[in-house]
């Protein structure tokens, strides 16, 4: 026959601690007169399954079960199933079917400072009283990070390189296009037993990070060259000598210049910094398709 009788013990283990969520335990006898009854068999006897809510706390699930004999009897099995609250919502049996988790985290990175804060809390570029940029002067500048983890059939190799570094296209999570960049996307194989049987699957990491003033490159537009009448010419500066002539003399730094590549010489000084230019060099992609958004 297999099992013959089930037998629940009257005992507790039932804890909760101050800030964790609760957790129980049920323990049953099962009682065999087939020696070689099967483990599965025994620990589905008492009538629980795994995900099976506690009949005494509902918002306590089975999740862990074990099976050894009891006192030495080989006719006799120990059960004991554990019951806890789910750490996510919509936990299911089926690792493929379950949502992807959303996990958040700050940082920083050191970027070129091109901007300051006024006393009036003005935005303004960061040069000197020439209106020249300065060099080698880096920011921290605050980051936001969402990291998902989610199970997928296999690890789409083509799929992580070509995303890999890119940007959002459109508005994604209130930030604006090229605010978010693909960090870095990770497969580790797992199996699992589910009805009985194997499935074998990758646990996926992906790493979004966003940056507040967007990751294209902000650069400001100086040269040592300008183009006039399309041709190619050394910048300069002007200065006026002793007898009050005004002189061109090549420059010894890179000159701001215009929308047309030629150089600007009209009010020169902090209030008028040279331009800056945006460079977007990494590819675009439809994040919201790609990697969907928190439920």
């Amino acid at each position: 026959m297999g099992i013959v009788n089930v037998t629940q013990i009257a005992a507790t283990n039932a804890v909760h601690r101050f800030g964790e969520g609760p957790t129980d335990s049920r323990q049953f006898v099962v009682e065999v007169d087939d020696p070689n009854t099967t483990t599965p068999d025994i620990a589905a006897a008492p009538g629980v399954g795994r995900l099976d809510t506690h009949p005494e706390y509902p918002y306590l699930r089975a999740f862990d079960v074990s099976v050894e004999q009891y006192n030495g009897s080989r006719w006799h099995y120990m059960v004991r199933w554990d019951y806890q609250v789910p750490k996510n919502q919509g936990v299911v049996e089926n690792p493929l079917a379950r949502p992807d988790i959303w996990r958040w985290s700050t940082g920083a990175i050191s970027v070129p400072a091109l901007y300051y804060y006024d006393d009036s809390d003005n935005l303004k570029s960061l040069v000197n009283t020439a209106g020249e940029p300065f060099e080698g002067i880096t920011a921290d500048l605050p980051t936001l990070t969402a990291h998902i983890s989610g199970n997928r059939p296999t690890f789409d190799f083509g799929l992580a390189t070509s995303v890999h570094g890119a940007l959002n296209d459109a508005t994604y999570l209130g930030g604006a296009a090229y605010t978010w960049r693909v960090d870095g996307i990770s497969g580790e194989p797992a199996v699992e037993i589910v009805g009985g049987q194997e499935l074998r699957y990758f646990r996926v990491e992906v790493a979004l990070t966003y940056r507040p003033d967007g990751w294209r490159l902000q650069i400001p537009n100086v040269g040592w060259n300008y183009v006039e009448s399309s041709t190619k010419k050394r910048v300069y500066t002007t200065f006026v000598d002793d007898a009050g002539v005004s002189q061109r003399v090549p420059a010894s730094n890179p000159q701001p210049l215009d929308s047309n590549g030629m150089i600007v010489t009209s009010s020169p000084g902090e209030s008028n910094p040279p331009t800056l230019l945006t460079r977007r060099i990494s590819r675009k992609v439809n994040f919201t398709s790609y990697f969907g958004v928190p439920t």
